[in-house]
C-alpha cells in the first residue's frame, strides 16, 4: 500500500479540559468512535473506518498519536524511516502522562478525553448511543469508556495495555477497580455486551487477559478467539491486529466473520434500536 491522503474524511478537531486533537470523520447515522493501534492512522485503520461508515454510522477517529493516512510498511517509505516513525509514536505515547502502559488497576487518563469526545459526537450525530472500537495500544481504552451510559457497542480488538511483563500484567487490563465496577452494573442492569478479540498466539494479549474479562463481566464479554494460521501472512508482524494488518477479506475466512462480528454488533445496537425508535 502507499500513504492515504484522507480523501473522504472530513478534517477538525475537539477540544476538553484544554485539550485539542484534530479529528477525522466520515459518514452520517450514529457514531462510532475508532482509536488507532499503534503507530497511529494508517491506510489499513482508515479502510476499517470506510467499512463502519458503509454500514451507517459516523465513524470518528481521533489522532492520539502518530501521522493519519501514513503507511507503516517498509515498502512504502524507507526501512529506516518506518523503523524511526515507529519508535517515535510508541515513545511519545510511552512518556505522556495521558497513557498508562504498565500499570495495573488504573485507567489512562485520555480515556476522559475520550468520554468527553464519545458524548460530544453522541449530541452531535443522534441515535441511541455510541459505538467504540479500540485496538492494540488503545484496546482497553473501549472498556473504560464505557462507564459512560451513551457507549453501548464496545469493541476490544487485540487489547495490549499493560504490556503483560508479569503474570499479575498479563491477567489484567488498562483500567481502574472504580471504572471496572461501573461496567459490571451496566453489563447485569441494562446488558451491555462487550466483544473481544485475539490471535491465540498473541503474547501481547495473553490468554489470561480474556480470562479475567470473562470472570468479571460474565457472559457479557463475548470473547473473539482466532488460530495463528488465520492472520493474513502478508502481515509486518506476527498475528496481532484482527481488524486491520492480519485481515484477510475474503468469504470464509475467520477473520473476515470477526470483521462482520463487529459490523453487526453496530448494526444491532446503533441502527436496529434507531429504527425500532421511528
Amino acid at each position: 500500500m502507499a500513504d492515504h491522503d484522507l480523501t473522504g474524511f472530513e478534517r477538525g478537531s475537539f477540544t476538553h479540559d484544554g485539550r485539542t486533537r484534530p479529528v477525522l470523520r466520515r459518514g452520517s447515522g450514529p457514531a462510532v468512535i475508532v482509536m488507532a493501534e499503534m503507530p497511529g492512522i494508517t491506510p489499513k485503520v482508515l479502510e476499517f473506518a470506510e467499512r463502519v461508515a458503509d454500514v451507517g454510522c459516523t465513524v470518528v477517529l481521533p489522532v492520539l498519536f502518530g501521522t493519519p493516512g501514513r503507511d507503516p510498511n517498509p515498502g512504502a517509505h524507507s526501512m529506516l524511516g518506518t523503523a524511526g516513525y515507529g519508535l517515535s509514536s510508541f515513545g511519545s505515547a510511552c512518556v505522556s502522562r495521558e497513557f498508562t502502559i504498565l500499570a495495573t488497576g488504573r485507567t489512562s487518563k485520555v480515556v476522559t478525553w475520550l468520554r468527553a469526545l464519545a458524548a460530544h459526537e453522541h449530541d452531535r450525530c443522534g441515535g441511541p448511543g455510541v459505538g467504540a472500537v479500540g485496538m492494540c495500544f488503545t484496546g482497553g481504552f473501549a472498556l473504560a469508556m464505557a462507564t459512560d451510559d451513551r457507549l453501548i457497542a464496545p469493541v476490544l480488538s487485540q487489547p495490549s495495555l499493560p504490556l503483560p511483563l508479569t503474570r499479575k500484567h498479563a491477567a489484567s487490563i488498562d483500567i481502574s477497580a472504580d471504572d471496572l465496577a461501573v461496567v459490571k452494573q451496566r453489563c447485569a442492569r441494562d446488558g451491555l455486551q462487550v466483544l473481544g478479540l485475539r490471535f491465540r498466539g498473541d503474547r501481547f494479549v495473553p490468554p489470561a487477559r480474556f480470562d479475567f474479562l470473562r470472570r468479571e463481566l460474565g457472559d457479557a464479554f463475548v470473547a473473539v478467539e482466532l488460530e495463528d494460521e488465520h492472520a493474513n501472512p502478508d502481515g509486518l508482524l506476527p498475528p496481532h491486529s484482527v481488524l486491520t494488518e492480519h485481515l484477510i477479506d475474503g468469504a470464509g475466512e475467520p477473520t473476515r466473520a470477526a470483521l462482520d462480528q463487529v459490523l453487526d454488533l453496530f448494526r444491532a445496537r446503533l441502527l436496529g434500536a434507531a429504527d425500532r425508535d421511528r
